[in-house]
């Protein structure tokens, strides 16, 4: 069955389709994809994994079409970014 496998990073986004068995995990699909060879600093222990942006457990079996999203780790508390007024708009109404 055929899948695809994404990755993102700042300034790199990696989508790699996959063809693989009836029954594959997403461990097994992300281990047989060979992504994680150009992603040496991915961890199954600190990142998350999802299908089609909903966080899943490693052991959930694929269906045919399922994007696998590898996560990178949050860098920066979005709590600590200021928030941006809204731009004003000028006497002319604009």
């Amino acid at each position: 069955m055929k899948i695809s496998i994404a990755y993102a990073v700042p300034g790199r986004q990696v989508l790699q389709a996959a063809d693989v068995p009836e029954g594959t995990t997403i461990r097994g699909a992300i281990e047989a994809s060979g992504i994680l060879e150009q992603l040496p600093a991915f961890s199954f222990e600190q990142q998350k994994v999802g299908i089609f942006g909903k966080v899943k457990p490693l052991d959930t079996v694929l269906a045919a079409g399922d994007r696998v999203e590898l996560y990178h780790p949050v860098t920066i508390d979005p709590k600590a970014i200021p928030k941006k007024k809204p731009a004003a708009k000028d006497a002319a109404g604009e």
